[in-house]
């Protein structure tokens, strides 16, 4: 189950970072119907399996600090995400908001590696 939930992270933030390059570049490619469905099924996926592991591995975000902040976190993700391809009108707050955006995934990798919270603790 970890090993499904890390493929599908990576999968994940490769897919927007590559949505993001094609839309910095203005690519016709980015209207394709599998991009358009593709990250909405990974990222469910993706949030079964961490919710299954959580689940399985008996860890509470009420208890477990570390995951509470990788879950606020990961909204924060998926906020600048969106912001970054959806309504950041013009092209240097669509690079602020992807910074934005990998400077969430930073920090969720490494609650997820060292299991301390940096904000909670």
């Amino acid at each position: 189950m970890k090993h499904l939930h890390i493929t599908l992270a990576v999968l994940s933030i490769a897919l927007f970072i590559y949505r993001f390059t094609l839309m910095m570049i203005a690519s016709k490619k980015l209207d394709r119907k599998w991009l358009k469905i593709s990250p909405h099924v990974i990222d469910t996926f993706l949030l079964i399996a961490g919710i299954s592991l959580a689940v399985k591995l008996h860890l509470n975000p009420m208890e477990q600090m570390w995951l509470a902040e990788k879950i606020l976190a990961l909204f924060a993700y998926i906020f600048t995400g969106y912001y970054t391809l959806k309504l950041a009108r013009n092209k240097p707050m669509q690079i602020l908001g992807f910074l934005g955006a990998m400077g969430w995934v930073m920090l969720i990798v490494r609650l997820a590696m060292t299991r301390e919270a940096m904000f909670f603790g």
